[in-house]
């Protein structure tokens, strides 16, 4: 089939949309969530009502306003009043607005994903809270990514201050999200089983958004519910292989962890409650679902979906490309899509510009491109489902024939914008930025490729 330019810059947003839209956050709420007659489902638990008093709602993440929704729809008014429903989630300030029964508060700034003093007091409040419930009460905790830095709660002896210095060192020397976890989770008295531990309820279930590749519970937000199943040795360990033992100024930090290691080697999960965790919407659904809409668009395409963390976000770009070359010269499929997260190292604060992960994933390719084949009758596009990309307010980028063409006609070097992490500065003149605003939703990213394919010369 012969697709123009203008109908692949289509179609690729439009499959990577659909994948967004699969994962809404209130939707995967409100499907998971069910009263009938006398008995509540919440994911595969059942409650008797008339033995439930009062219901509580916690957690926070980027998808929490959409969860807020999606559960305060599925149990309805008469229930949400019967049960003096009434609740707390931090969420970014973007995403803040007032509903009924469940207050959704800012943990911290748009596009700023470090912990701050609100994110703190927000999760004061919400321990408080999970402290002062009663064994015939019930707690359902909504969990999605971006939740390890709206919910801060610092150990004695570990200010906010060298929370936010620690996160910030570690994301800039290329930490992955699992090895960030790891050592936020050590730091904290609500991560790492933490809220589990504090709930008096009787009955406490998580409803989660996965971020994380494979689903590990315990690094979902830092697993505030799930027993932790890293110790203070693991996170000392991470802090020294990324050089932060080196760091004076994280001395407080490493005496901290030292201390906390010899008092005990592993979290020890003891609740009062009976705890319940349930995945309802990941990566491999928004892939799944992109997939279908590149079908409905005539394409024959694969699919992948990674199950463990990626690596670096430009070998990943490259590897597009050279699967869009492959595509667009071979029989078989004519759209790939495939769902992740990839890691960025950072240039120099000094010398650093605007950007994100999809976006530099993007522009790779596009560096690669310029001295290949170029991108005619291709299209690469890499976003991210929350709609945040870094600190930027674009969700990823996009690049194809016309805008390369147009970037040739420019002074735009893109080798020079890749080196110093600007991404951002460089489509956005070309008008290849994705900019959704929040999507209440998070589970990593997708990235789409479609080809015209070539048409083979007559001999």
């Amino acid at each position: 089939m012969k697709r123009l330019p203008e109908q692949l810059a289509e179609d690729i947003q439009a499959i990577w949309q659909a994948g967004v839209d699969a994962v809404r956050s209130d939707q995967l709420v409100y499907d998971a969530v069910e009263v009938v007659g006398e008995t509540l489902y919440v994911g595969e638990s059942e409650f008797h009502l008339p033995a439930i008093e009062r219901i509580f709602v916690v957690g926070g993440g980027k998808a929490g306003a959409g969860m807020a929704i999606g559960l305060q729809k599925a149990l309805g008014e008469k229930l949400l009043d019967e049960k003096k429903v009434c609740g707390l989630l931090s969420v970014p300030g973007d995403c803040v607005q007032e509903l009924s029964h469940i207050k959704l508060k800012a943990g911290r700034p748009a596009g700023q994903n470090s912990p701050t003093l609100e994110g703190v007091e927000i999760t004061r409040q919400i321990l408080q809270m999970a402290e002062a419930m009663t064994a015939d009460d019930l707690c359902i905790c909504l969990i999605s990514g971006g939740g390890s830095a709206l919910l801060p709660a610092p150990i004695d002896g570990v200010s906010l201050g060298e929370k936010q210095e620690i996160t910030k060192f570690l994301s800039g020397a290329g930490a992955n999200i699992e090895q960030l976890n790891t050592v936020r989770k050590q730091l904290s008295r609500f991560k790492g089983h933490g809220l589990a531990r504090h709930c008096q309820a009787g009955n406490l279930v998580s409803l989660i958004i996965s971020d994380v590749l494979g689903d590990p519970l315990d690094v979902i937000a830092s697993g505030p519910t799930v027993p932790n199943s890293t110790t203070a040795d693991d996170a000392l360990a991470v802090l020294e292989e990324l050089g932060a033992d080196r760091e004076p100024k994280f001395a407080a930090i490493m005496k901290g962890l030292t201390a906390k290691a010899k008092r005990y080697s592993q979290d020890v999960a003891h609740t009062s409650c009976s705890v319940a965790n349930y995945v309802i919407g990941n990566n491999a659904v928004a892939v799944d679902a992109a997939g279908i809409e590149a079908e409905k668009r005539g394409y024959s395409h694969v699919m992948h979906c990674a199950t463990s963390m990626e690596g670096q976000a430009e070998e990943i770009g490259r590897h597009l490309l050279k699967m869009a070359y492959k595509m667009q010269n071979e029989a078989g499929p004519d759209c790939l899509i495939t769902g992740g997260e990839p890691v960025v190292k950072l240039a120099a604060e000094s010398e650093r510009g605007l950007g994100g992960r999809n976006q530099q994933l993007v522009l790779a390719a596009t560096v690669d491109a310029l001295a290949q084949k170029g991108l005619d009758g291709i299209a690469i596009l890499s976003g991210g489902t929350d709609g945040e990309d870094g600190p930027t307010d674009a969700a990823g980028a996009w690049m194809d024939g016309p805008a390369l063409r147009t970037m040739q006609t420019s002074s735009l070097d893109p080798a020079a914008y890749l080196t110093r992490n600007d991404a951002y500065h460089f489509f956005q003149p070309l008008a290849r930025l994705i900019q959704t605003g929040p999507t209440h939703t998070n589970v990593c990213d997708i990235r789409v490729v479609v080809v015209d394919r070539i048409q083979p010369q007559p001999k």
